[in-house]
């Protein structure tokens, strides 16, 4: 079994969707913070089989909405004293700014780069969401920016 030291004050970012754990690491900028991280990745799990976790020894700043977007199963789980002190379970967010990029050749955000993008959530079921300039439709899940390497 895998051993990774408790966590005394930081973040544990659990229920990450099996394969999305790098890029969440990634776009959390973890993979050049200079504190200890562990990214543990197709972890068991009794409700979908595998998981990706995440562990920051750290509190840092997240946009929940942004992770909301990715995986609006993940939860995070705030450490102080090496004890849980708060849950924060995802939800897919209403809108979403700067994260996605629409893909609509004829979009404004694409033709004027200064144009922040933005997408409002029209259909919560199937996760969908649609471009406020084009009516262009992305389902929730890993694109845009998040998905650059």
């Amino acid at each position: 079994m895998l051993n990774i030291e408790e966590i005394k004050n930081g973040l544990v970012i659990d229920h990450i969707q099996a394969g999305l754990g790098w890029k969440v690491f990634k776009w959390l900028g973890l993979d050049k913070a200079n504190f200890t991280t562990a990214l543990v990745v197709n972890a068991q799990s009794q409700k979908s089989g595998k998981k990706d976790i995440i562990k920051v020894d750290n509190i840092i700043n997240i946009d929940y909405s942004v992770l909301g977007y990715i995986d609006s199963n993940i939860t995070v789980n705030v450490i102080q004293d090496g004890k849980i002190v708060r849950k924060i379970k995802m939800e897919l967010p209403e809108k979403i700014e700067g994260v996605i990029e629409c893909k609509n050749p004829r979009c404004i955000t694409v033709t004027e780069h200064y144009v922040k993008s933005e997408f409002r959530l029209t259909n919560k079921d199937k996760k969908q969401y649609r471009c406020i300039y084009c009516d262009a439709t992305y389902q929730s899940g890993v694109l845009g920016k998040i998905e650059e390497e």
